[in-house]
């Protein structure tokens, strides 16, 4: 009894091996964090008083509001849109069900370019405008400023919202069918059963959908860049690059974690007391109703405008500019950046999930404290926008570049240069950082619906902990682990802020390409990148769409 207990259980060496392991991965995700912090308290030139003074409130009200607008517009058109696809049938409703996904794949700032040049004073709207009303200037007509905190939030809401569309969609598909029958038996109309059934039963889904929406809004710096509203991203850039100063970028960075907490603080107070339970075993999906005429139409018309406004505008605008010049397809910059962005994408992709698998499976193998009390903490580098990580890794690589290089120069060899700032690395470092959270969550996921009787057989068979995960876990997880590896490589590719911050000289992403481009006003330059990232994004989706059917 002895020997095959031992045979199952990890020897301590092995446990300890894998424990130092996880914990080697928990703090490499958390030292960006910790080394903004640090900056934060410990800056060269202490500006806290001077931001404080001037712009810093300026920079923490446009966000704040930005944050606001952008959740409020996002949660009503994805909780609307959800309610209709789950609980209606209408025309092209199946078909909007998962169009309403794509506009996932199309980056925010990549609509925010799309959608100036189709409304700007030479774009086809005003140029339309004033051949039919016969107006030669722009004095001779109002029209809405495009690049404004409005457009701002039309744009951010019509890229994110699906975010609060696909976990409203799934909490409303898991609502119990005799729940609206007893509301509709006691008299409750369309509106009622919405307000006061399906509503609170899904609030905490939504509730996260909105916290989601608003984290990605603070993190966006193409859009409130490009529109010219100063939030604290865009701050973060001013202090750090314009006026040469880390020490107040990482205090604005520390202003931006504190928001990130307070949401994530909210949104656990929302679901504190939030506990829906299933009254039966088999409890029967809503049935969807047939509406039509006016309604059906209407239903129609309301799920298609935000599809239409994330997905099908700026597509088709950029497909028109990359068909005019078929020429620009084979520029070199763009078969180049293309090249530097599925590198660096693939590369973080497979580290990423690389680093999940064994922090998660050391984790579990191990069952000591300190693992188990990392792991959630690893989590923070998905709500930490990319503009704080980059500042939380440029000074310590560069330290540690530095470091290495007097250290081999001090052995008489050749001065090697900045390994990892000045190299891609810094970039695929960030990516792992910023998105470990997919692969980890992904990874747990995975590896918890794995009988147990499998690796403690594997394990009386003789096999080690390494043999049981390659042998055991790896193949039942196989799916799983490819669609992490999807979706971190294509949030790679979208990633803007923190490629901008870490890229070495003369080294563009499409991303990157993108954004320049068209801070140029040269859209039909950055089309061909524009698409290619949104191509992307629209297997990561299709692959999305298929695992929530």
């Amino acid at each position: 009894m002895t020997e095959r207990t031992s045979q199952i259980a990890p020897t301590s060496r092995t446990t300890s091996g894998w424990s130092v392991g996880a914990a080697v991965i928990a703090a490499v995700v958390l030292l960006p964090i910790v080394a903004v912090i640090w900056m934060a308290l410990h800056p060269t030139q202490d500006i806290w008083r001077h931001l404080v003074s001037t712009t810093l409130p300026r920079y923490l009200g446009n966000s704040i509001l930005l944050m606001a607008m952008v959740g409020v517009v996002t949660g009503v058109v994805g909780t609307t849109a959800a309610w209709m696809v789950v609980m209606y049938r209408f025309p092209a409703s199946r078909w909007l069900e998962w169009a309403l996904l794509f506009p996932l794949a199309v980056p925010a700032y990549v609509g925010a370019y799309a959608l100036v040049d189709f409304l700007e004073y030479a774009g086809p709207v005003q140029t339309g405008l004033r051949a039919l009303a016969g107006w030669e200037s722009a004095r001779d007509y109002a029209f809405p400023e495009v690049r404004s905190r409005g457009g701002a939030v039309i744009v951010i809401s019509a890229a994110l919202y699906p975010y609060v569309y696909l976990l409203a969609r799934a909490a409303f598909r898991e609502l119990s069918a005799q729940s609206f029958e007893v509301a509709r038996a006691l008299g409750a109309g369309h509106g009622s059963r919405f307000l006061r059934v399906g509503l609170p039963l899904a609030r905490p889904a939504i509730a996260a959908g909105m916290a989601v929406v608003m984290m990605e809004t603070i993190n966006d710096f193409g859009v409130v860049d490009y529109f010219g509203v100063q939030t604290l991203t865009t701050g973060i850039f001013t202090v750090w690059l314009e006026q040469g100063n880390p020490g107040g970028a990482a205090q604005i960075a520390c202003v931006i974690l504190m928001l990130v907490l307070v949401l994530v603080t909210l949104e656990k107070i929302s679901r504190r007391r939030s506990r829906f339970y299933a009254m039966t075993r088999s409890e029967r999906r809503p049935t969807r109703t047939r509406i039509r005429g006016l309604a059906g139409a209407a239903a129609t018309t309301f799920c298609a405008i935000p599809f239409a406004l994330g997905f099908g505008l700026p597509v088709s605008i950029l497909f028109g500019h990359a068909a005019n010049e078929a020429d620009r397809w084979l520029d070199p910059g763009l078969v180049q950046a293309a090249l530097h962005s599925f590198t660096t994408g693939g590369a973080a992709a497979a580290l990423t999930v690389g680093a999940a698998v064994f922090l998660v499976y050391g984790v579990r193998l191990s069952g000591r404290g300190l693992p188990r009390l990392l792991m959630p903490a690893t989590m923070i580098g998905y709500a930490a926008p990319g503009a704080v990580l980059g500042i939380g890794l440029l000074l310590p690589l560069a330290w540690f570049d530095n470091r290495v290089a007097d250290l081999i120069v001090s052995l008489g060899a050749p001065d090697p240069g900045l390994l990892l700032t000045g190299s891609a690395a810094a970039i695929v470092l960030a990516y792992f950082v910023r998105f470990f959270a997919i692969g980890q969550g992904a990874t747990d996921a995975a590896m918890g619906r794995v009988s147990p009787s499998l690796p403690m057989a594997a394990r009386a068979l003789g096999r080690t902990a390494g043999g049981t995960l390659g042998a055991v876990y790896l193949p039942l997880m196989r799916g799983s682990l490819a669609t992490a590896l999807l979706l971190v490589f294509v949030d790679a590719v979208k990633e803007l802020p923190a490629t901008l911050l870490l890229r070495p000289f003369n080294y563009d992403t499409l991303a990157t390409r993108v954004y320049e481009q068209a801070s140029l006003e040269r859209i039909g330059d950055a089309a061909p990148a524009a698409l290619l990232v949104t191509a992307a994004g629209v297997i990561a989706v299709a692959a999305l769409a298929r695992a929530n059917r």
